[in-house]
Formats: C-alpha cells, structure tokens, sequence
C-alpha cells in the first residue's frame, strides 16, 4: 500500500463502539432509503410516503458529513464505520436485506467499501433476499458534462477547473449501470431526464409550513429586496451576475444579499425578508433551494431551458414559475421587476401554488408507490443475477 494509502486507512479507521444499524418496521410494507439524504430528500421522501400511504413504514440512514452539515435521518452511520467497519458493515447489510423496498440515492454503495463499492453486487445481494430495489438520480451523478455543454452557453462544464474527465466517467459510468438493470430508476430534477429519459421524475420535496409561516418582511415600493444563496457558486453561477446585482445595488434599484454559510434552520428568515430570489444560471434547471423560495412566496429567477420547462409542464399540467434570465438579461428583468410591484405579487401567489400541488410531498409519495412500491415485485427475475 503506497503512503498516501496508509494515512487513508489510518484516517477511516473506525474508532469506539460500533454504530447501530438501520431499524426495520413492524409492517408488510418497508422502505428504506439512504445513503445521502442530500438536502434533506431521502427523510422528506420517506415522510411523503408515510404520511400518504400509512400502510407503508420507511426507515432513513445518511453517510455523516463533516462539519455538522448533516440533515435529520433515521441513522446517520459515522464516516469511518461506514467506510471500514466490516462488523457494522455485515450488520447494516443483513438490516438493510429484512426491507420489503430499498430506494439507493445517487448510485452510491449502501454499505461502504463492503462489496468493493459495487452498486451491482449490492443490487444482487438484496434482490436474492427478495427485496425489490430501485434508484434515485440526483445530479452529477448522470450529468453528462460533454451533453450539457450542447443544452446552454451558460453551461457550468464549460470551466476547465472543473474535473470535467472525472466527472464525465462517472456519470457515464452510472447511465451504464442504470440502463442495463430493470429495476425502477427515478430522477429528482425534471433536467436529469434529459440524460436519462427511461427514468421518473419524482419531484424534491419541501416543507412548504415551515417557508410559508416564516414572517414576512413589510412590503415597500423600493429598492428591490434581492437574495442569492448559491451552495456551489461554480455550479450556480454566482460569479457571472454579482457584477450586474452590485451595479443594480450601487443605482438604488435593488437591495442586495448573498447568502453563505447560513444554517438551514435559519434560512426561513433570511428568504422572508426578500422579494426576489436568484437561482441558478448555469445549469438550465431548478432544485430544492427554487422551491423553498416559491414556498416562502417569493419570486424566483433563474436560467430553465426551454426542454425543462417543457418536461415540467408536461408531466404537471402547469408552467414553472421561474423567471427566465440569464447573466446578460438580469439586470433587465430584475430592473423591470423593481418597477412592477402588481406583476411581483402575481408570481408570488403563482409560485406558492405550483410548489404545493408538485413539492409539497404528495406527488412524490404518489409516483414512487405507483411506479416501485405498490407495483409486481420486479426481484424475481433477477435473483441470482
């Protein structure tokens, strides 16, 4: 083992008593998701499907990230057991096998380095104990950087820091694997379905009590109240409009914030004292962050390809209440904005609406029990593969 192996393993070696593992329920019906819980999707999911199907009982378990970052879940397993703990990991394994349904998030292993990270070996391991097992597509993990470039000018795969050969590699990697299985395969962005149209969109999640009780600020007539809370600011292309928001800032027409490193919990608050709030511009799509905004009731502006609001509009009956900007038309639209406060409040109220009829929990609970768990169990004709 080369140097740089030893102080990996020394690194990940799991120290202290081992971690419990996933709880299994009492129920004909169990689900189990995990292993990242990214932004929180894998709880709200699995409450979705309780809340709407009672006679189904769902179990979550996340990988902990560092740094205190981790949203809630049933079990959130140490880094270090997750990854070397052979004890925890034949635990977990054997917990996990006792699920009538495993939904696994972003093709990443469900028992760290236990079968050599092989989502095939995992998938062969569980459907051979009868558990019916599907997938869920989250981003760059089927992102074709090289396909994307083709989709928008703005496109985020057009910077050379980015790791574009890795990350190509695995997204295709990925597609490989998720196209040559039968099992039920979903994606939590419309724009994923671009990369992989044999897929199901089930829509994230958000939990529209907590944004839509938040307080609002007092309305006034200007300057307009502007926020951005980019997680990635490469990926959302933070970069590429601040110059114009400070130059809208500097001729009183908005009142700008960024938003960075704020704890989620306080996030409410933060998006209550806006009028608007700026997306993503780079990658044509919209996620979590859009939809907590519009159900705050706010207007939300980003950059959606014309195909993702076609797959929007055709999967819900309703157009995606994103104003379309790119860098080079939001000084534009925001200034437009400033000066239309009836045509603010419209899309304010249009916004609350969409997000409560597709994000609000009940599609997303309705379409994975219509397409994977009310559907024949699709294990039997895999066992032993």
């Amino acid at each position: 083992m080369s140097l740089l192996g030893r102080i990996a393993a020394l690194r990940y070696r799991p120290r202290g008593p081992v971690p419990p593992v996933s709880h299994v329920p009492q129920s004909t019906v169990t689900v189990a998701i995990g292993p990242v819980n990214y932004s929180n999707q894998g709880t709200l999911w699995a409450q979705a499907l309780g809340e709407n199907f009672p006679q189904v009982s769902t179990s979550t378990f996340a990988v902990e990230v560092p740094g205190g970052f981790n949203f809630p879940s049933d079990l959130i397993v140490p880094v270090d057991f997750y990854q070397k703990s052979r004890k925890w990991q034949e635990a977990q394994a054997t917990s996990v096998s006792s699920f009538s349904h495993v939904l696994v998030e972003a093709e990443e292993p469900l028992f760290g380095r236990y079968m050599g990270r092989s989502p095939q070996k995992e998938r062969t391991f569980l459907q051979t104990r009868g558990v019916n097992v599907a997938y869920m597509a989250h981003g760059t993990d089927i992102r074709i950087p090289s396909l994307h470039r083709q989709r928008t000018e703005w496109s985020p795969y057009v910077d050379s820091t980015l790791y574009l050969g890795r990350l190509e590699k695995i997204a295709r990697k990925n597609l490989d694997f998720l196209t040559s299985i039968e099992n039920e395969v979903f994606v939590s962005t419309p724009d994923l379905l671009l990369d992989l149209p044999s897929a199901t969109w089930c829509p994230v999640v958000v939990d529209i009590d907590t944004w839509a009780l938040s307080e609002q600020a007092p309305r006034r007539r200007k300057p307009l109240r502007v926020v951005h809370a980019p997680s990635v600011q490469t990926m959302k292309g933070t970069q590429l409009i601040e110059p114009v928001l400070r130059d809208l800032e500097a001729a009183g027409i908005i009142e700008y914030r960024p938003l960075q490193g704020i704890p989620s919990q306080l996030m409410p608050k933060e998006i209550a004292w806006a009028d608007v709030v700026l997306d993503q511009f780079r990658l044509g799509s919209y996620g979590v962050a859009a939809c907590e905004a519009m159900a705050a009731g706010k207007t939300v502006v980003g950059h959606v390809i014309p195909e993702v609001r076609h797959i929007v509009h055709e999967n819900t009956g309703m157009s995606l209440p994103v104003i379309e900007a790119t860098p080079d038309s939001l000084s534009d639209v925001l200034t437009e904005m400033a000066h239309s406060a009836q045509k603010l409040s419209s899309l304010q109220v249009t916004s609350r609406e969409f997000v409560q009829r597709v994000h609000s929990g009940q599609r997303s609970a309705e379409i994975l029990m219509s397409h994977w768990v009310a559907k024949g169990d699709k294990s039997d004709t895999a066992r032993g593969a």
